[in-house]
């Protein structure tokens, strides 16, 4: 068997360490080609004397020279890239098979773009390519000739219910309904939301995850953009998404066919099994995940989210209904509010006002045939308009 050679960006994220995790059960069929990162130089330090790559990179030039310097001491032929512009050369790298597109962001759009055009298999956990990118990088990836899979636990839910000729889907489908646990403030009395903090909107129930992405899970903002990333993953109208709070995190999503019979995908709360079947489709393979125990499960419960509780999930259509960029526009906004957050400067209710307020304040102006310098270029002005909402809403 020929492995296959695997490059991951964001190998130091949640996603990437659970990446490596399923590699590791399968040396046979995958070799680890390239690890990229931003700044946590240790972490990927780590894996590098690990796995032995052909080459790193890191975002950051400061991070890649002290990373560089690290793996000569200790003896590594690894070579190390330096700037944003490594993690496109790294994705679209003739030699590489798999892209493991891991980065949080919308600073994962070009390398996403770069391996897409070059037909890569590119498994795709960086829902914000597809929430800034949209028809563009759906063009790309046919284009391109990739094979795209996603890995977002609720689209690869949706992907294994559906059948492999995409040409079928608009003709089965009537709608699918994504699930969402509901985070740490499903039940939280909705007044007392300004109190929280940011150990507290990290501490998810059923997930471990990143600080950035554990806080859009407990505002639902992550289902925001899951509804995004859905329309353009699957080629859905708007309408043709809905969203349920279940708690359980076992029913992954859901499709609900013309006839009206409701396809399901359930498994444990570990990301390991949308990997692994990233990683093999169409075939299947263990991923290390605990098989569910059907005679011990708890009851599956399902409830509707309340718009007073979670506003900002009811954004993702706002903005699927705007002009061309809007969706763009409101994922600069959350990134900007997220950190302002995380960084103490705004209270937790407040980064909804400055998503909604962005959004209303700068309406794009994008032709339908907009670049990707285009839309990283209304990704910068969105996020100097949301940094000018967090300063008046500083407490």
């Amino acid at each position: 068997m020929t492995r296959q050679r695997l490059c991951v960006l964001g190998a130091s994220g949640s996603i990437g360490t659970n990446t490596l995790d399923v590699v590791s059960r399968h040396p046979e069929r995958y070799e680890v080609f390239a690890l990229t990162g931003h700044q946590r130089v240790e972490e990927l330090l780590a894996q590098c004397l690990q796995w032995q790559p052909r080459f790193a990179a890191m975002s950051d030039v400061t991070a890649a020279k002290y990373l560089r310097a690290r793996l000569r001491e200790a003896g590594s032929r690894c070579e190390v890239l330096e700037g944003p512009a490594a993690l496109v050369d790294l994705a679209e790298h003739p030699e590489v098979d798999v892209v493991m597109a891991a980065i949080v962001g919308a600073a994962g759009l070009p390398p996403c773009m770069a391996a897409a055009r070059a037909g890569k298999r590119l498994l795709l956990a960086n829902k914000e390519a597809l929430v800034v990118g949209g028809a563009l990088f759906m063009a790309a990836v046919e284009q391109g000739g990739a094979t795209l899979l996603p890995i977002d636990s609720e689209h690869s839910a949706i992907f294994q219910c559906l059948p492999e000729d995409r040409g079928t889907w608009g003709q089965r489908v009537s709608h699918i309904v994504l699930t969402a646990s509901g985070g740490p403030f499903r039940l939280r009395d909705p007044a007392t939301l300004s109190n929280v903090t940011p150990d507290e909107a990290c501490a998810h129930p059923n997930w471990v995850m990143g600080r950035k992405i554990s806080v859009d899970s407990a505002t639902m903002m992550n289902k925001a953009l899951e509804v995004i990333e859905a329309r353009w993953l699957f080629d859905l109208k708007p309408e043709q998404i809905q969203v349920v709070i279940h708690p359980q995190s076992i029913v992954h999503s859901m499709v609900v066919c013309r006839d009206q019979s409701v396809l399901a995908q359930l498994g444990t709360p570990d990301m390991r099994v949308p990997i692994a079947y990233g990683l093999s489709f169409p075939q299947r393979i263990t991923s290390g995940a605990a098989a569910l125990d059907f005679l011990n499960l708890k009851p599956l419960t399902f409830e509707v989210p309340e718009q007073a509780r979670f506003p900002g999930l009811f954004l993702a259509w706002d903005a699927l209904h705007g002009p061309h960029g809007s969706t763009a526009v409101l994922n600069a906004a959350n990134e900007v509010a997220v950190a302002a957050f995380l960084a103490g400067q705004i209270g937790f209710d407040a980064i909804h006002r400055v998503n909604a307020a962005t959004l209303e304040a700068l309406v794009p102006a994008l032709d339908l045939d907009a670049s990707v310098d285009d839309l990283l270029a209304l990704d910068a002005e969105a996020r100097r308009a949301a940094v000018v909402q967090t300063r008046a809403l500083r407490p």
